[in-house]
């Protein structure tokens, strides 16, 4: 069964900081590229970064450059998103997503999702 697992979420004071992880199961994340959206409550669904299969490319929004890194593990079939200097604003469900080879800013382009992990940022 093809899955992706998001965990790591939780709540963490502005400022801080937070790992999120996507696992994969029933397939390999070898070639496919993966894009890290949220959703806060009331907002649509937006993408906040992404890696391509590759690994060699990398892209974030506006809003969480400088402050959130992704990155991959081939040898554990996982994707991170390093969260450093939250603010209250990144509160949202996070959701990890593939689709193959190339990022893509369109959610509609993604084949399979996980089913996300709640942050929440405050004091």
């Amino acid at each position: 069964q093809v899955q992706l697992v998001e965990s790591g979420g939780g709540l963490v004071q502005p400022g801080g900081s937070l790992r999120l992880s996507c696992a994969a199961s029933g397939f390999t994340l070898d070639y496919y590229a993966i894009g890290w959206f949220r959703q806060a409550p009331g907002k649509e669904r937006e993408g906040v970064s992404c890696i391509n299969s590759s690994g060699v490319s990398t892209n974030y929004a506006d809003s969480v450059k400088g402050r959130l890194t992704i990155s991959r593990d081939k040898t554990k079939n996982m994707v991170y998103l390093q969260m450093n200097s939250v603010k209250p604003e990144d509160t949202a469900v996070y959701y990890c997503a593939a689709r193959e080879y190339y990022c893509s800013r369109d959610v509609r382009h993604y084949n399979y999702w996980g089913q996300g992990t709640q942050v929440t940022v405050s004091s």
